[in-house]
């Protein structure tokens, strides 16, 4: 175990290193245990089961995710469209580059919806996509253009590979809101 780490912090970073390595079916309990090199009755004095594991890194995903997006954003040329086709790419990277955590994040069943810091994580990451759809909205929050803009990158994402090469996103992007003048 890292010394630096709490044990929960690494059941929940050996969980993350799972995930990204193995996809959905890389995390147990007992595999995260070893990972950690804590015991195996570990992640259940610190969790409630895989399912509280399983909150705890989403909760970790969705800050890296927001990460990613920002990253990309800060990155972008400084215009609206630019600006917010890179929190899209953001997206699409963290999508493509940590599957296993994404899978975790968005088609997990038992997450806990009521965890404070899981909520408070999704919720920053929604807000980088607001913020991006505002120049687009007249400045004020449009939650059908979000709505809009988040399917359809999320669809994306899902998709991913098949449809990448037919339609960048940056063609679907401008046919939701209009690119910048030149």
């Amino acid at each position: 175990m890292n010394d630096s780490l709490s044990t929960r912090d690494a059941l929940i970073e050996a969980g993350l290193s799972l995930l990204i390595e193995g996809g959905a079916e890389g995390l147990t309990l007992r595999r995260a245990a070893a990972r950690a090199g804590v015991s195996h009755a570990a992640p259940a004095h610190h969790f409630k089961g895989l399912p509280g594991l399983h909150t705890a890194i989403a909760s970790r995903a969705f800050a890296l995710f927001t990460e990613a997006m920002l990253r990309r954003r800060a990155a972008a040329e400084n215009r609206p469209f630019a600006r917010l086709l890179a929190i899209c790419d953001g997206y699409l990277d963290f999508a493509r580059d940590s599957a296993g955590l994404f899978h975790v994040m968005f088609a997990c069943p038992d997450l806990d919806p009521r965890d404070p810091d899981l909520a408070a994580q999704s919720a920053r990451a929604y807000d980088v996509l607001r913020e991006g759809c505002l120049p687009f909205s007249g400045g004020t929050p449009d939650p059908v253009l979000e709505g809009l803009v988040w399917s359809s990158v999320h669809g994306y994402a899902l998709l991913g590979p098949s449809v990448n090469a037919e339609a960048p996103f940056a063609a679907v992007l401008a046919r939701i809101v209009p690119p910048d003048a030149p």
